[in-house]
Formats: structure tokens, C-alpha cells, sequence
């Protein structure tokens, strides 16, 4: 959520911000509504100044009548001052947040390359796709996963599942020792977390919901972007960082395409989240760390991959700053993301209500999340890449302590 008072401050600063990844901006309404809130404010302020006023010594029979009516007045503009702030609340949820400064403007066609790591591999054979990969080593069960749960879910079986949990355990081991905490948060949360972490209201369909109306998470940010939810931590104690293992679910609806297939989109996915909290001076410099812990992790299993900074329009509406590393899919010829890296300043700060105390009093917080990683994208790119022409799989040396093999066959 943006501050009400930028708005009104730096109206068109703000506009023009906004206006990189959407159409059109009336900020005009807004501010028209904030003006109603503050001259409701006034006059219960004043109401309540005279009811005090009267309400000293012993009252005569006029005065309860009066006061009676001061009340009554007080309390139908308190009723109209809820009205007004649920309406400001909505409409200022319904805003992303403002882009960072060099953040391009535009959708997805804008979005900017700004590093790369390694060489796309050549093959002297005719390489197979991570899904005849799949099958043919034995990792992965589609078919029977499909008829438990239906499409877009698949089953990890053997030296999959081995994999899977070697991945898990490296990511685990890296952070661990990268002064992040670990945490394993609970699958399901409230609507107000939803909000919080900015996935409410806009992207209520993209959820899974129970019938006691909680959903499924999407991705771990969202409980660890509550955790602090409604305190005051100490400035001292900031950058808190944690990180935290969940499986996540998605709907996915009607996104699925050929160049999707097997592992590469799905509705149920594991993931390492990085999460932090931080003072305003220090976000930025939260930011490249995280990005380049990324990195790191990516480079360590030896494969060639991208970083792209995110257009505006690309970007999550919560974040600030968005930077994508995305692996190469050989049989797709195609760059995927395997983790996005965001600043989100203090915009789910302020939906959350988490600040930390300074000497000048409150500030909000600025948090700031990464996939560190998220591991579907990963396996496909693992076996396609690292493919023998025997159709066996040399596994990556950061791996094979946790998988007790240098080859998968």
C-alpha cells in the first residue's frame, strides 16, 4: 500500500511512476476521498472538544439533553468516518506499488538482460527433453499422478525424488550458512495475510481456498511476509533474515502452453524462500545481496542461465524492483525463471502494519523476498543440460554427497 501523504505531496511524481505499468492513474479520487476523511476527523474532533467542555461540574437537564445530542452526532460521523476509510483503504489497495527508478517501463517485451553465466551446451547427439528424460531414467510418474489429482501435478519417484531432495538440502546448507533462519511456516493463511503480502485483492483466482476460507499458499513470502505482522521490532535488530521451506500451489488457470509441458508449470511445487526485513537505508543493498546469493546457488549446480531486470508491467504490482534468473531449456530454446528477487519497500509494510523504532520514532520496515530456489524449473534444466548421448545424466558436484551418485542412469 503507498502512503496517502506521497500521494498528496507528489501527486504527479507519483502519476508518472505509476503510469510505467499501467494505463491510466486517477489519483484525483483518492485524494478527493482523503480530504472527506480528514473533514469528518475535524468535526468529531470539535464535537468531542464541546461535549468535554460541557461535561465539567454537575450538568443540568439541558446539558445531558445536549450532550445526549453531541453523542449521537459524534457516533453517526464515526459511522460515516468507517465508511470513508474502508473506501480509501480499498482504493489505495487497489494501486501497485511505485517502480523503482531504473525499472523500464512497459510489459515483458521491455525487460532487460543485464547478465549471463556460461555457454548454452552443444550436443554431438540428438538430445532428448526433460519429460523422455524423465521416463526413460525413471524419475518422474506423470500418468499416475495424473489420475490422482488430475493434470499439471506430477509424482517423484527414486532418483527423482533423491534429486528433488538434494536440491532442497543444498539450498538449505547455503543459507544456513549465509546467517538466514530457518523456518518451515504453516501451508495455510488467513485472507489478512493474503493482503498483506499484496496477493489479495487481485489475485484472489490464482489461489487455492478451503471451505473455512483460508487458502493454500502460492509462495512462502506470504507467511513470512506476516510473521511480524502488527509489531514494532527494534532497529537494532534489523536486517532479520529469514528463510523457509514450503511446498506451494497454484491455480494456474488457463496459463498452460506447449512450452510448458512436463515439469516447467504446475500446480504444486516445492521451494527455498528468502525473506527480509530491513531499515530504508540499508533495502538496496538487501536487494543485491539476495540477488547475487541467487546467483550463486544457480552457478554452484554449473548451469547456464540469465539474469533479467523486470520490466514494470512484468514485475509482481507489489514490488518495486524485480530481477528474474532464469535457466536455458535446451529442447525448448527458451530462458526460465527459477527465481524472482524483489524489493518491496515499505508498500507490504504498510499493509501489515510492521515498523521498527528509530530515535525520530516508527518507520516502517522494507521487506524484501527471493526463491532461493523454487525446484521444477531446476530438474528439467539439470537432465537437459547435463544429458549424455548414452541418455544418462551427470549430476552436479554440489549434489552428489546428497544423492551418493555422480550419474543417474
Amino acid at each position: 500500500m503507498l502512503d496517502i501523504n506521497l500521494i498528496r505531496e507528489k501527486t504527479n511524481e507519483v502519476r508518472q511512476a505509476l503510469l510505467k505499468r499501467m494505463e491510466s492513474v486517477n489519483l484525483e479520487t483518492i485524494i478527493k476521498i482523503d480530504d472527506e476523511r480528514k473533514n469528518i476527523i475535524t468535526k468529531v474532533d470539535e464535537l468531542k472538544a464541546e461535549r468535554n467542555k460541557g461535561s465539567k461540574g454537575k450538568p443540568s437537564p439541558e446539558e445531558i439533553t445536549k450532550m445526549k445530542a453531541l453523542g449521537d452526532e459524534i457516533k453517526k460521523f464515526d459511522d460515516e468516518l468507517k465508511i470513508v476509510e474502508d473506501n480509501l483503504k480499498e482504493k489505495l489497495s487497489a494501486l501497485p506499488n511505485i517502480p523503482a527508478d531504473d525499472v523500464p517501463a512497459g510489459g515483458k517485451e521491455n525487460n532487460k538482460v543485464v547478465k549471463t553465466f556460461g555457454a548454452k551446451p552443444k550436443f554431438d547427439f540428438v538430445p532428448k527433453d526433460h519429460v523422455e528424460l524423465v521416463t526413460s531414467l525413471g524419475l518422474i510418474d506423470y500418468e499416475r499422478a495424473a489420475k490422482m489429482s488430475g493434470a499439471g501435478f506430477w509424482i517423484y519417484k527414486g532418483d527423482g525424488a533423491l534429486l528433488e531432495w538434494a536440491l532442497l538440502n543444498y539450498f538449505i546448507e547455503f543459507h544456513r550458512n549465509n546467517g538466514y533462519t530457518f523456518i518451515i511456516p504453516p501451508y495455510l493463511l488467513n485472507e489478512d495475510s493474503a493482503y498483506v503480502s499484496g496477493h489479495l485483492p487481485k489475485f484472489r483466482d490464482d489461489l487455492y481456498w478451503t471451505q473455512d476460507g483460508n487458502c493454500l499458499n502460492a509462495t512462502s513470502e506470504m507467511m513470512l511476509g506476516n510473521y511480524h505482522r502488527d509489531e514494532i521490532l527494534s532497529g537494532e535488530d534489523l536486517p532479520i533474515k529469514y528463510y523457509a521451506y514450503s511446498t506451494c500451489f497454484r491455480r494456474e488457470a488457463g496459463s498452460y502452453r506447449k512450452e510448458e509441458r512436463g515439469m516447467v508449470r504446475g500446480h504444486q511445487f516445492n521451494k527455498i524462500e528468502m525473506f527480509q526485513f530491513t531499515t530504508e537505508d540499508k533495502s538496496w543493498e538487501a536487494f543485491a545481496e539476495m540477488v547475487g546469493a541467487v546467483e550463486k546457488l544457480v552457478e554452484g549446480l554449473g548451469l547456464h542461465y540469465q539474469t533479467s531486470l523486470l520490466a514494470a508491467g512484468d514485475a509482481s504490482s507489489a514490488m518495486a524492483k524485480t530481477m528474474d534468473v532464469e535457466v536455458w531449456i535446451p529442447s525448448m530454446e527458451i530462458y526460465k525463471e527459477v527465481s524472482s528477487a524483489s524489493n518491496a519497500l515499505d508498500y507490504q509494510a504498510r499493509r501489515g502494519n510492521i515498523r521498527y523504532k528509530t530515535e525520530n520514532g516508527n518507520k516502517f520496515v522494507h521487506t524484501l523476498n527471493a526463491s532461493g530456489l523454487a525446484t521444477s524449473r531446476l530438474i528439467p534444466a539439470i537432465l537437459e543440460q547435463f544429458q549424455q548421448a548414452d541418455g544418462s545424466v551427470l549430476v552436479p558436484e554440489v549434489l552428489q554427497k546428497f544423492l551418493n551418485k555422480k550419474i543417474l542412469k
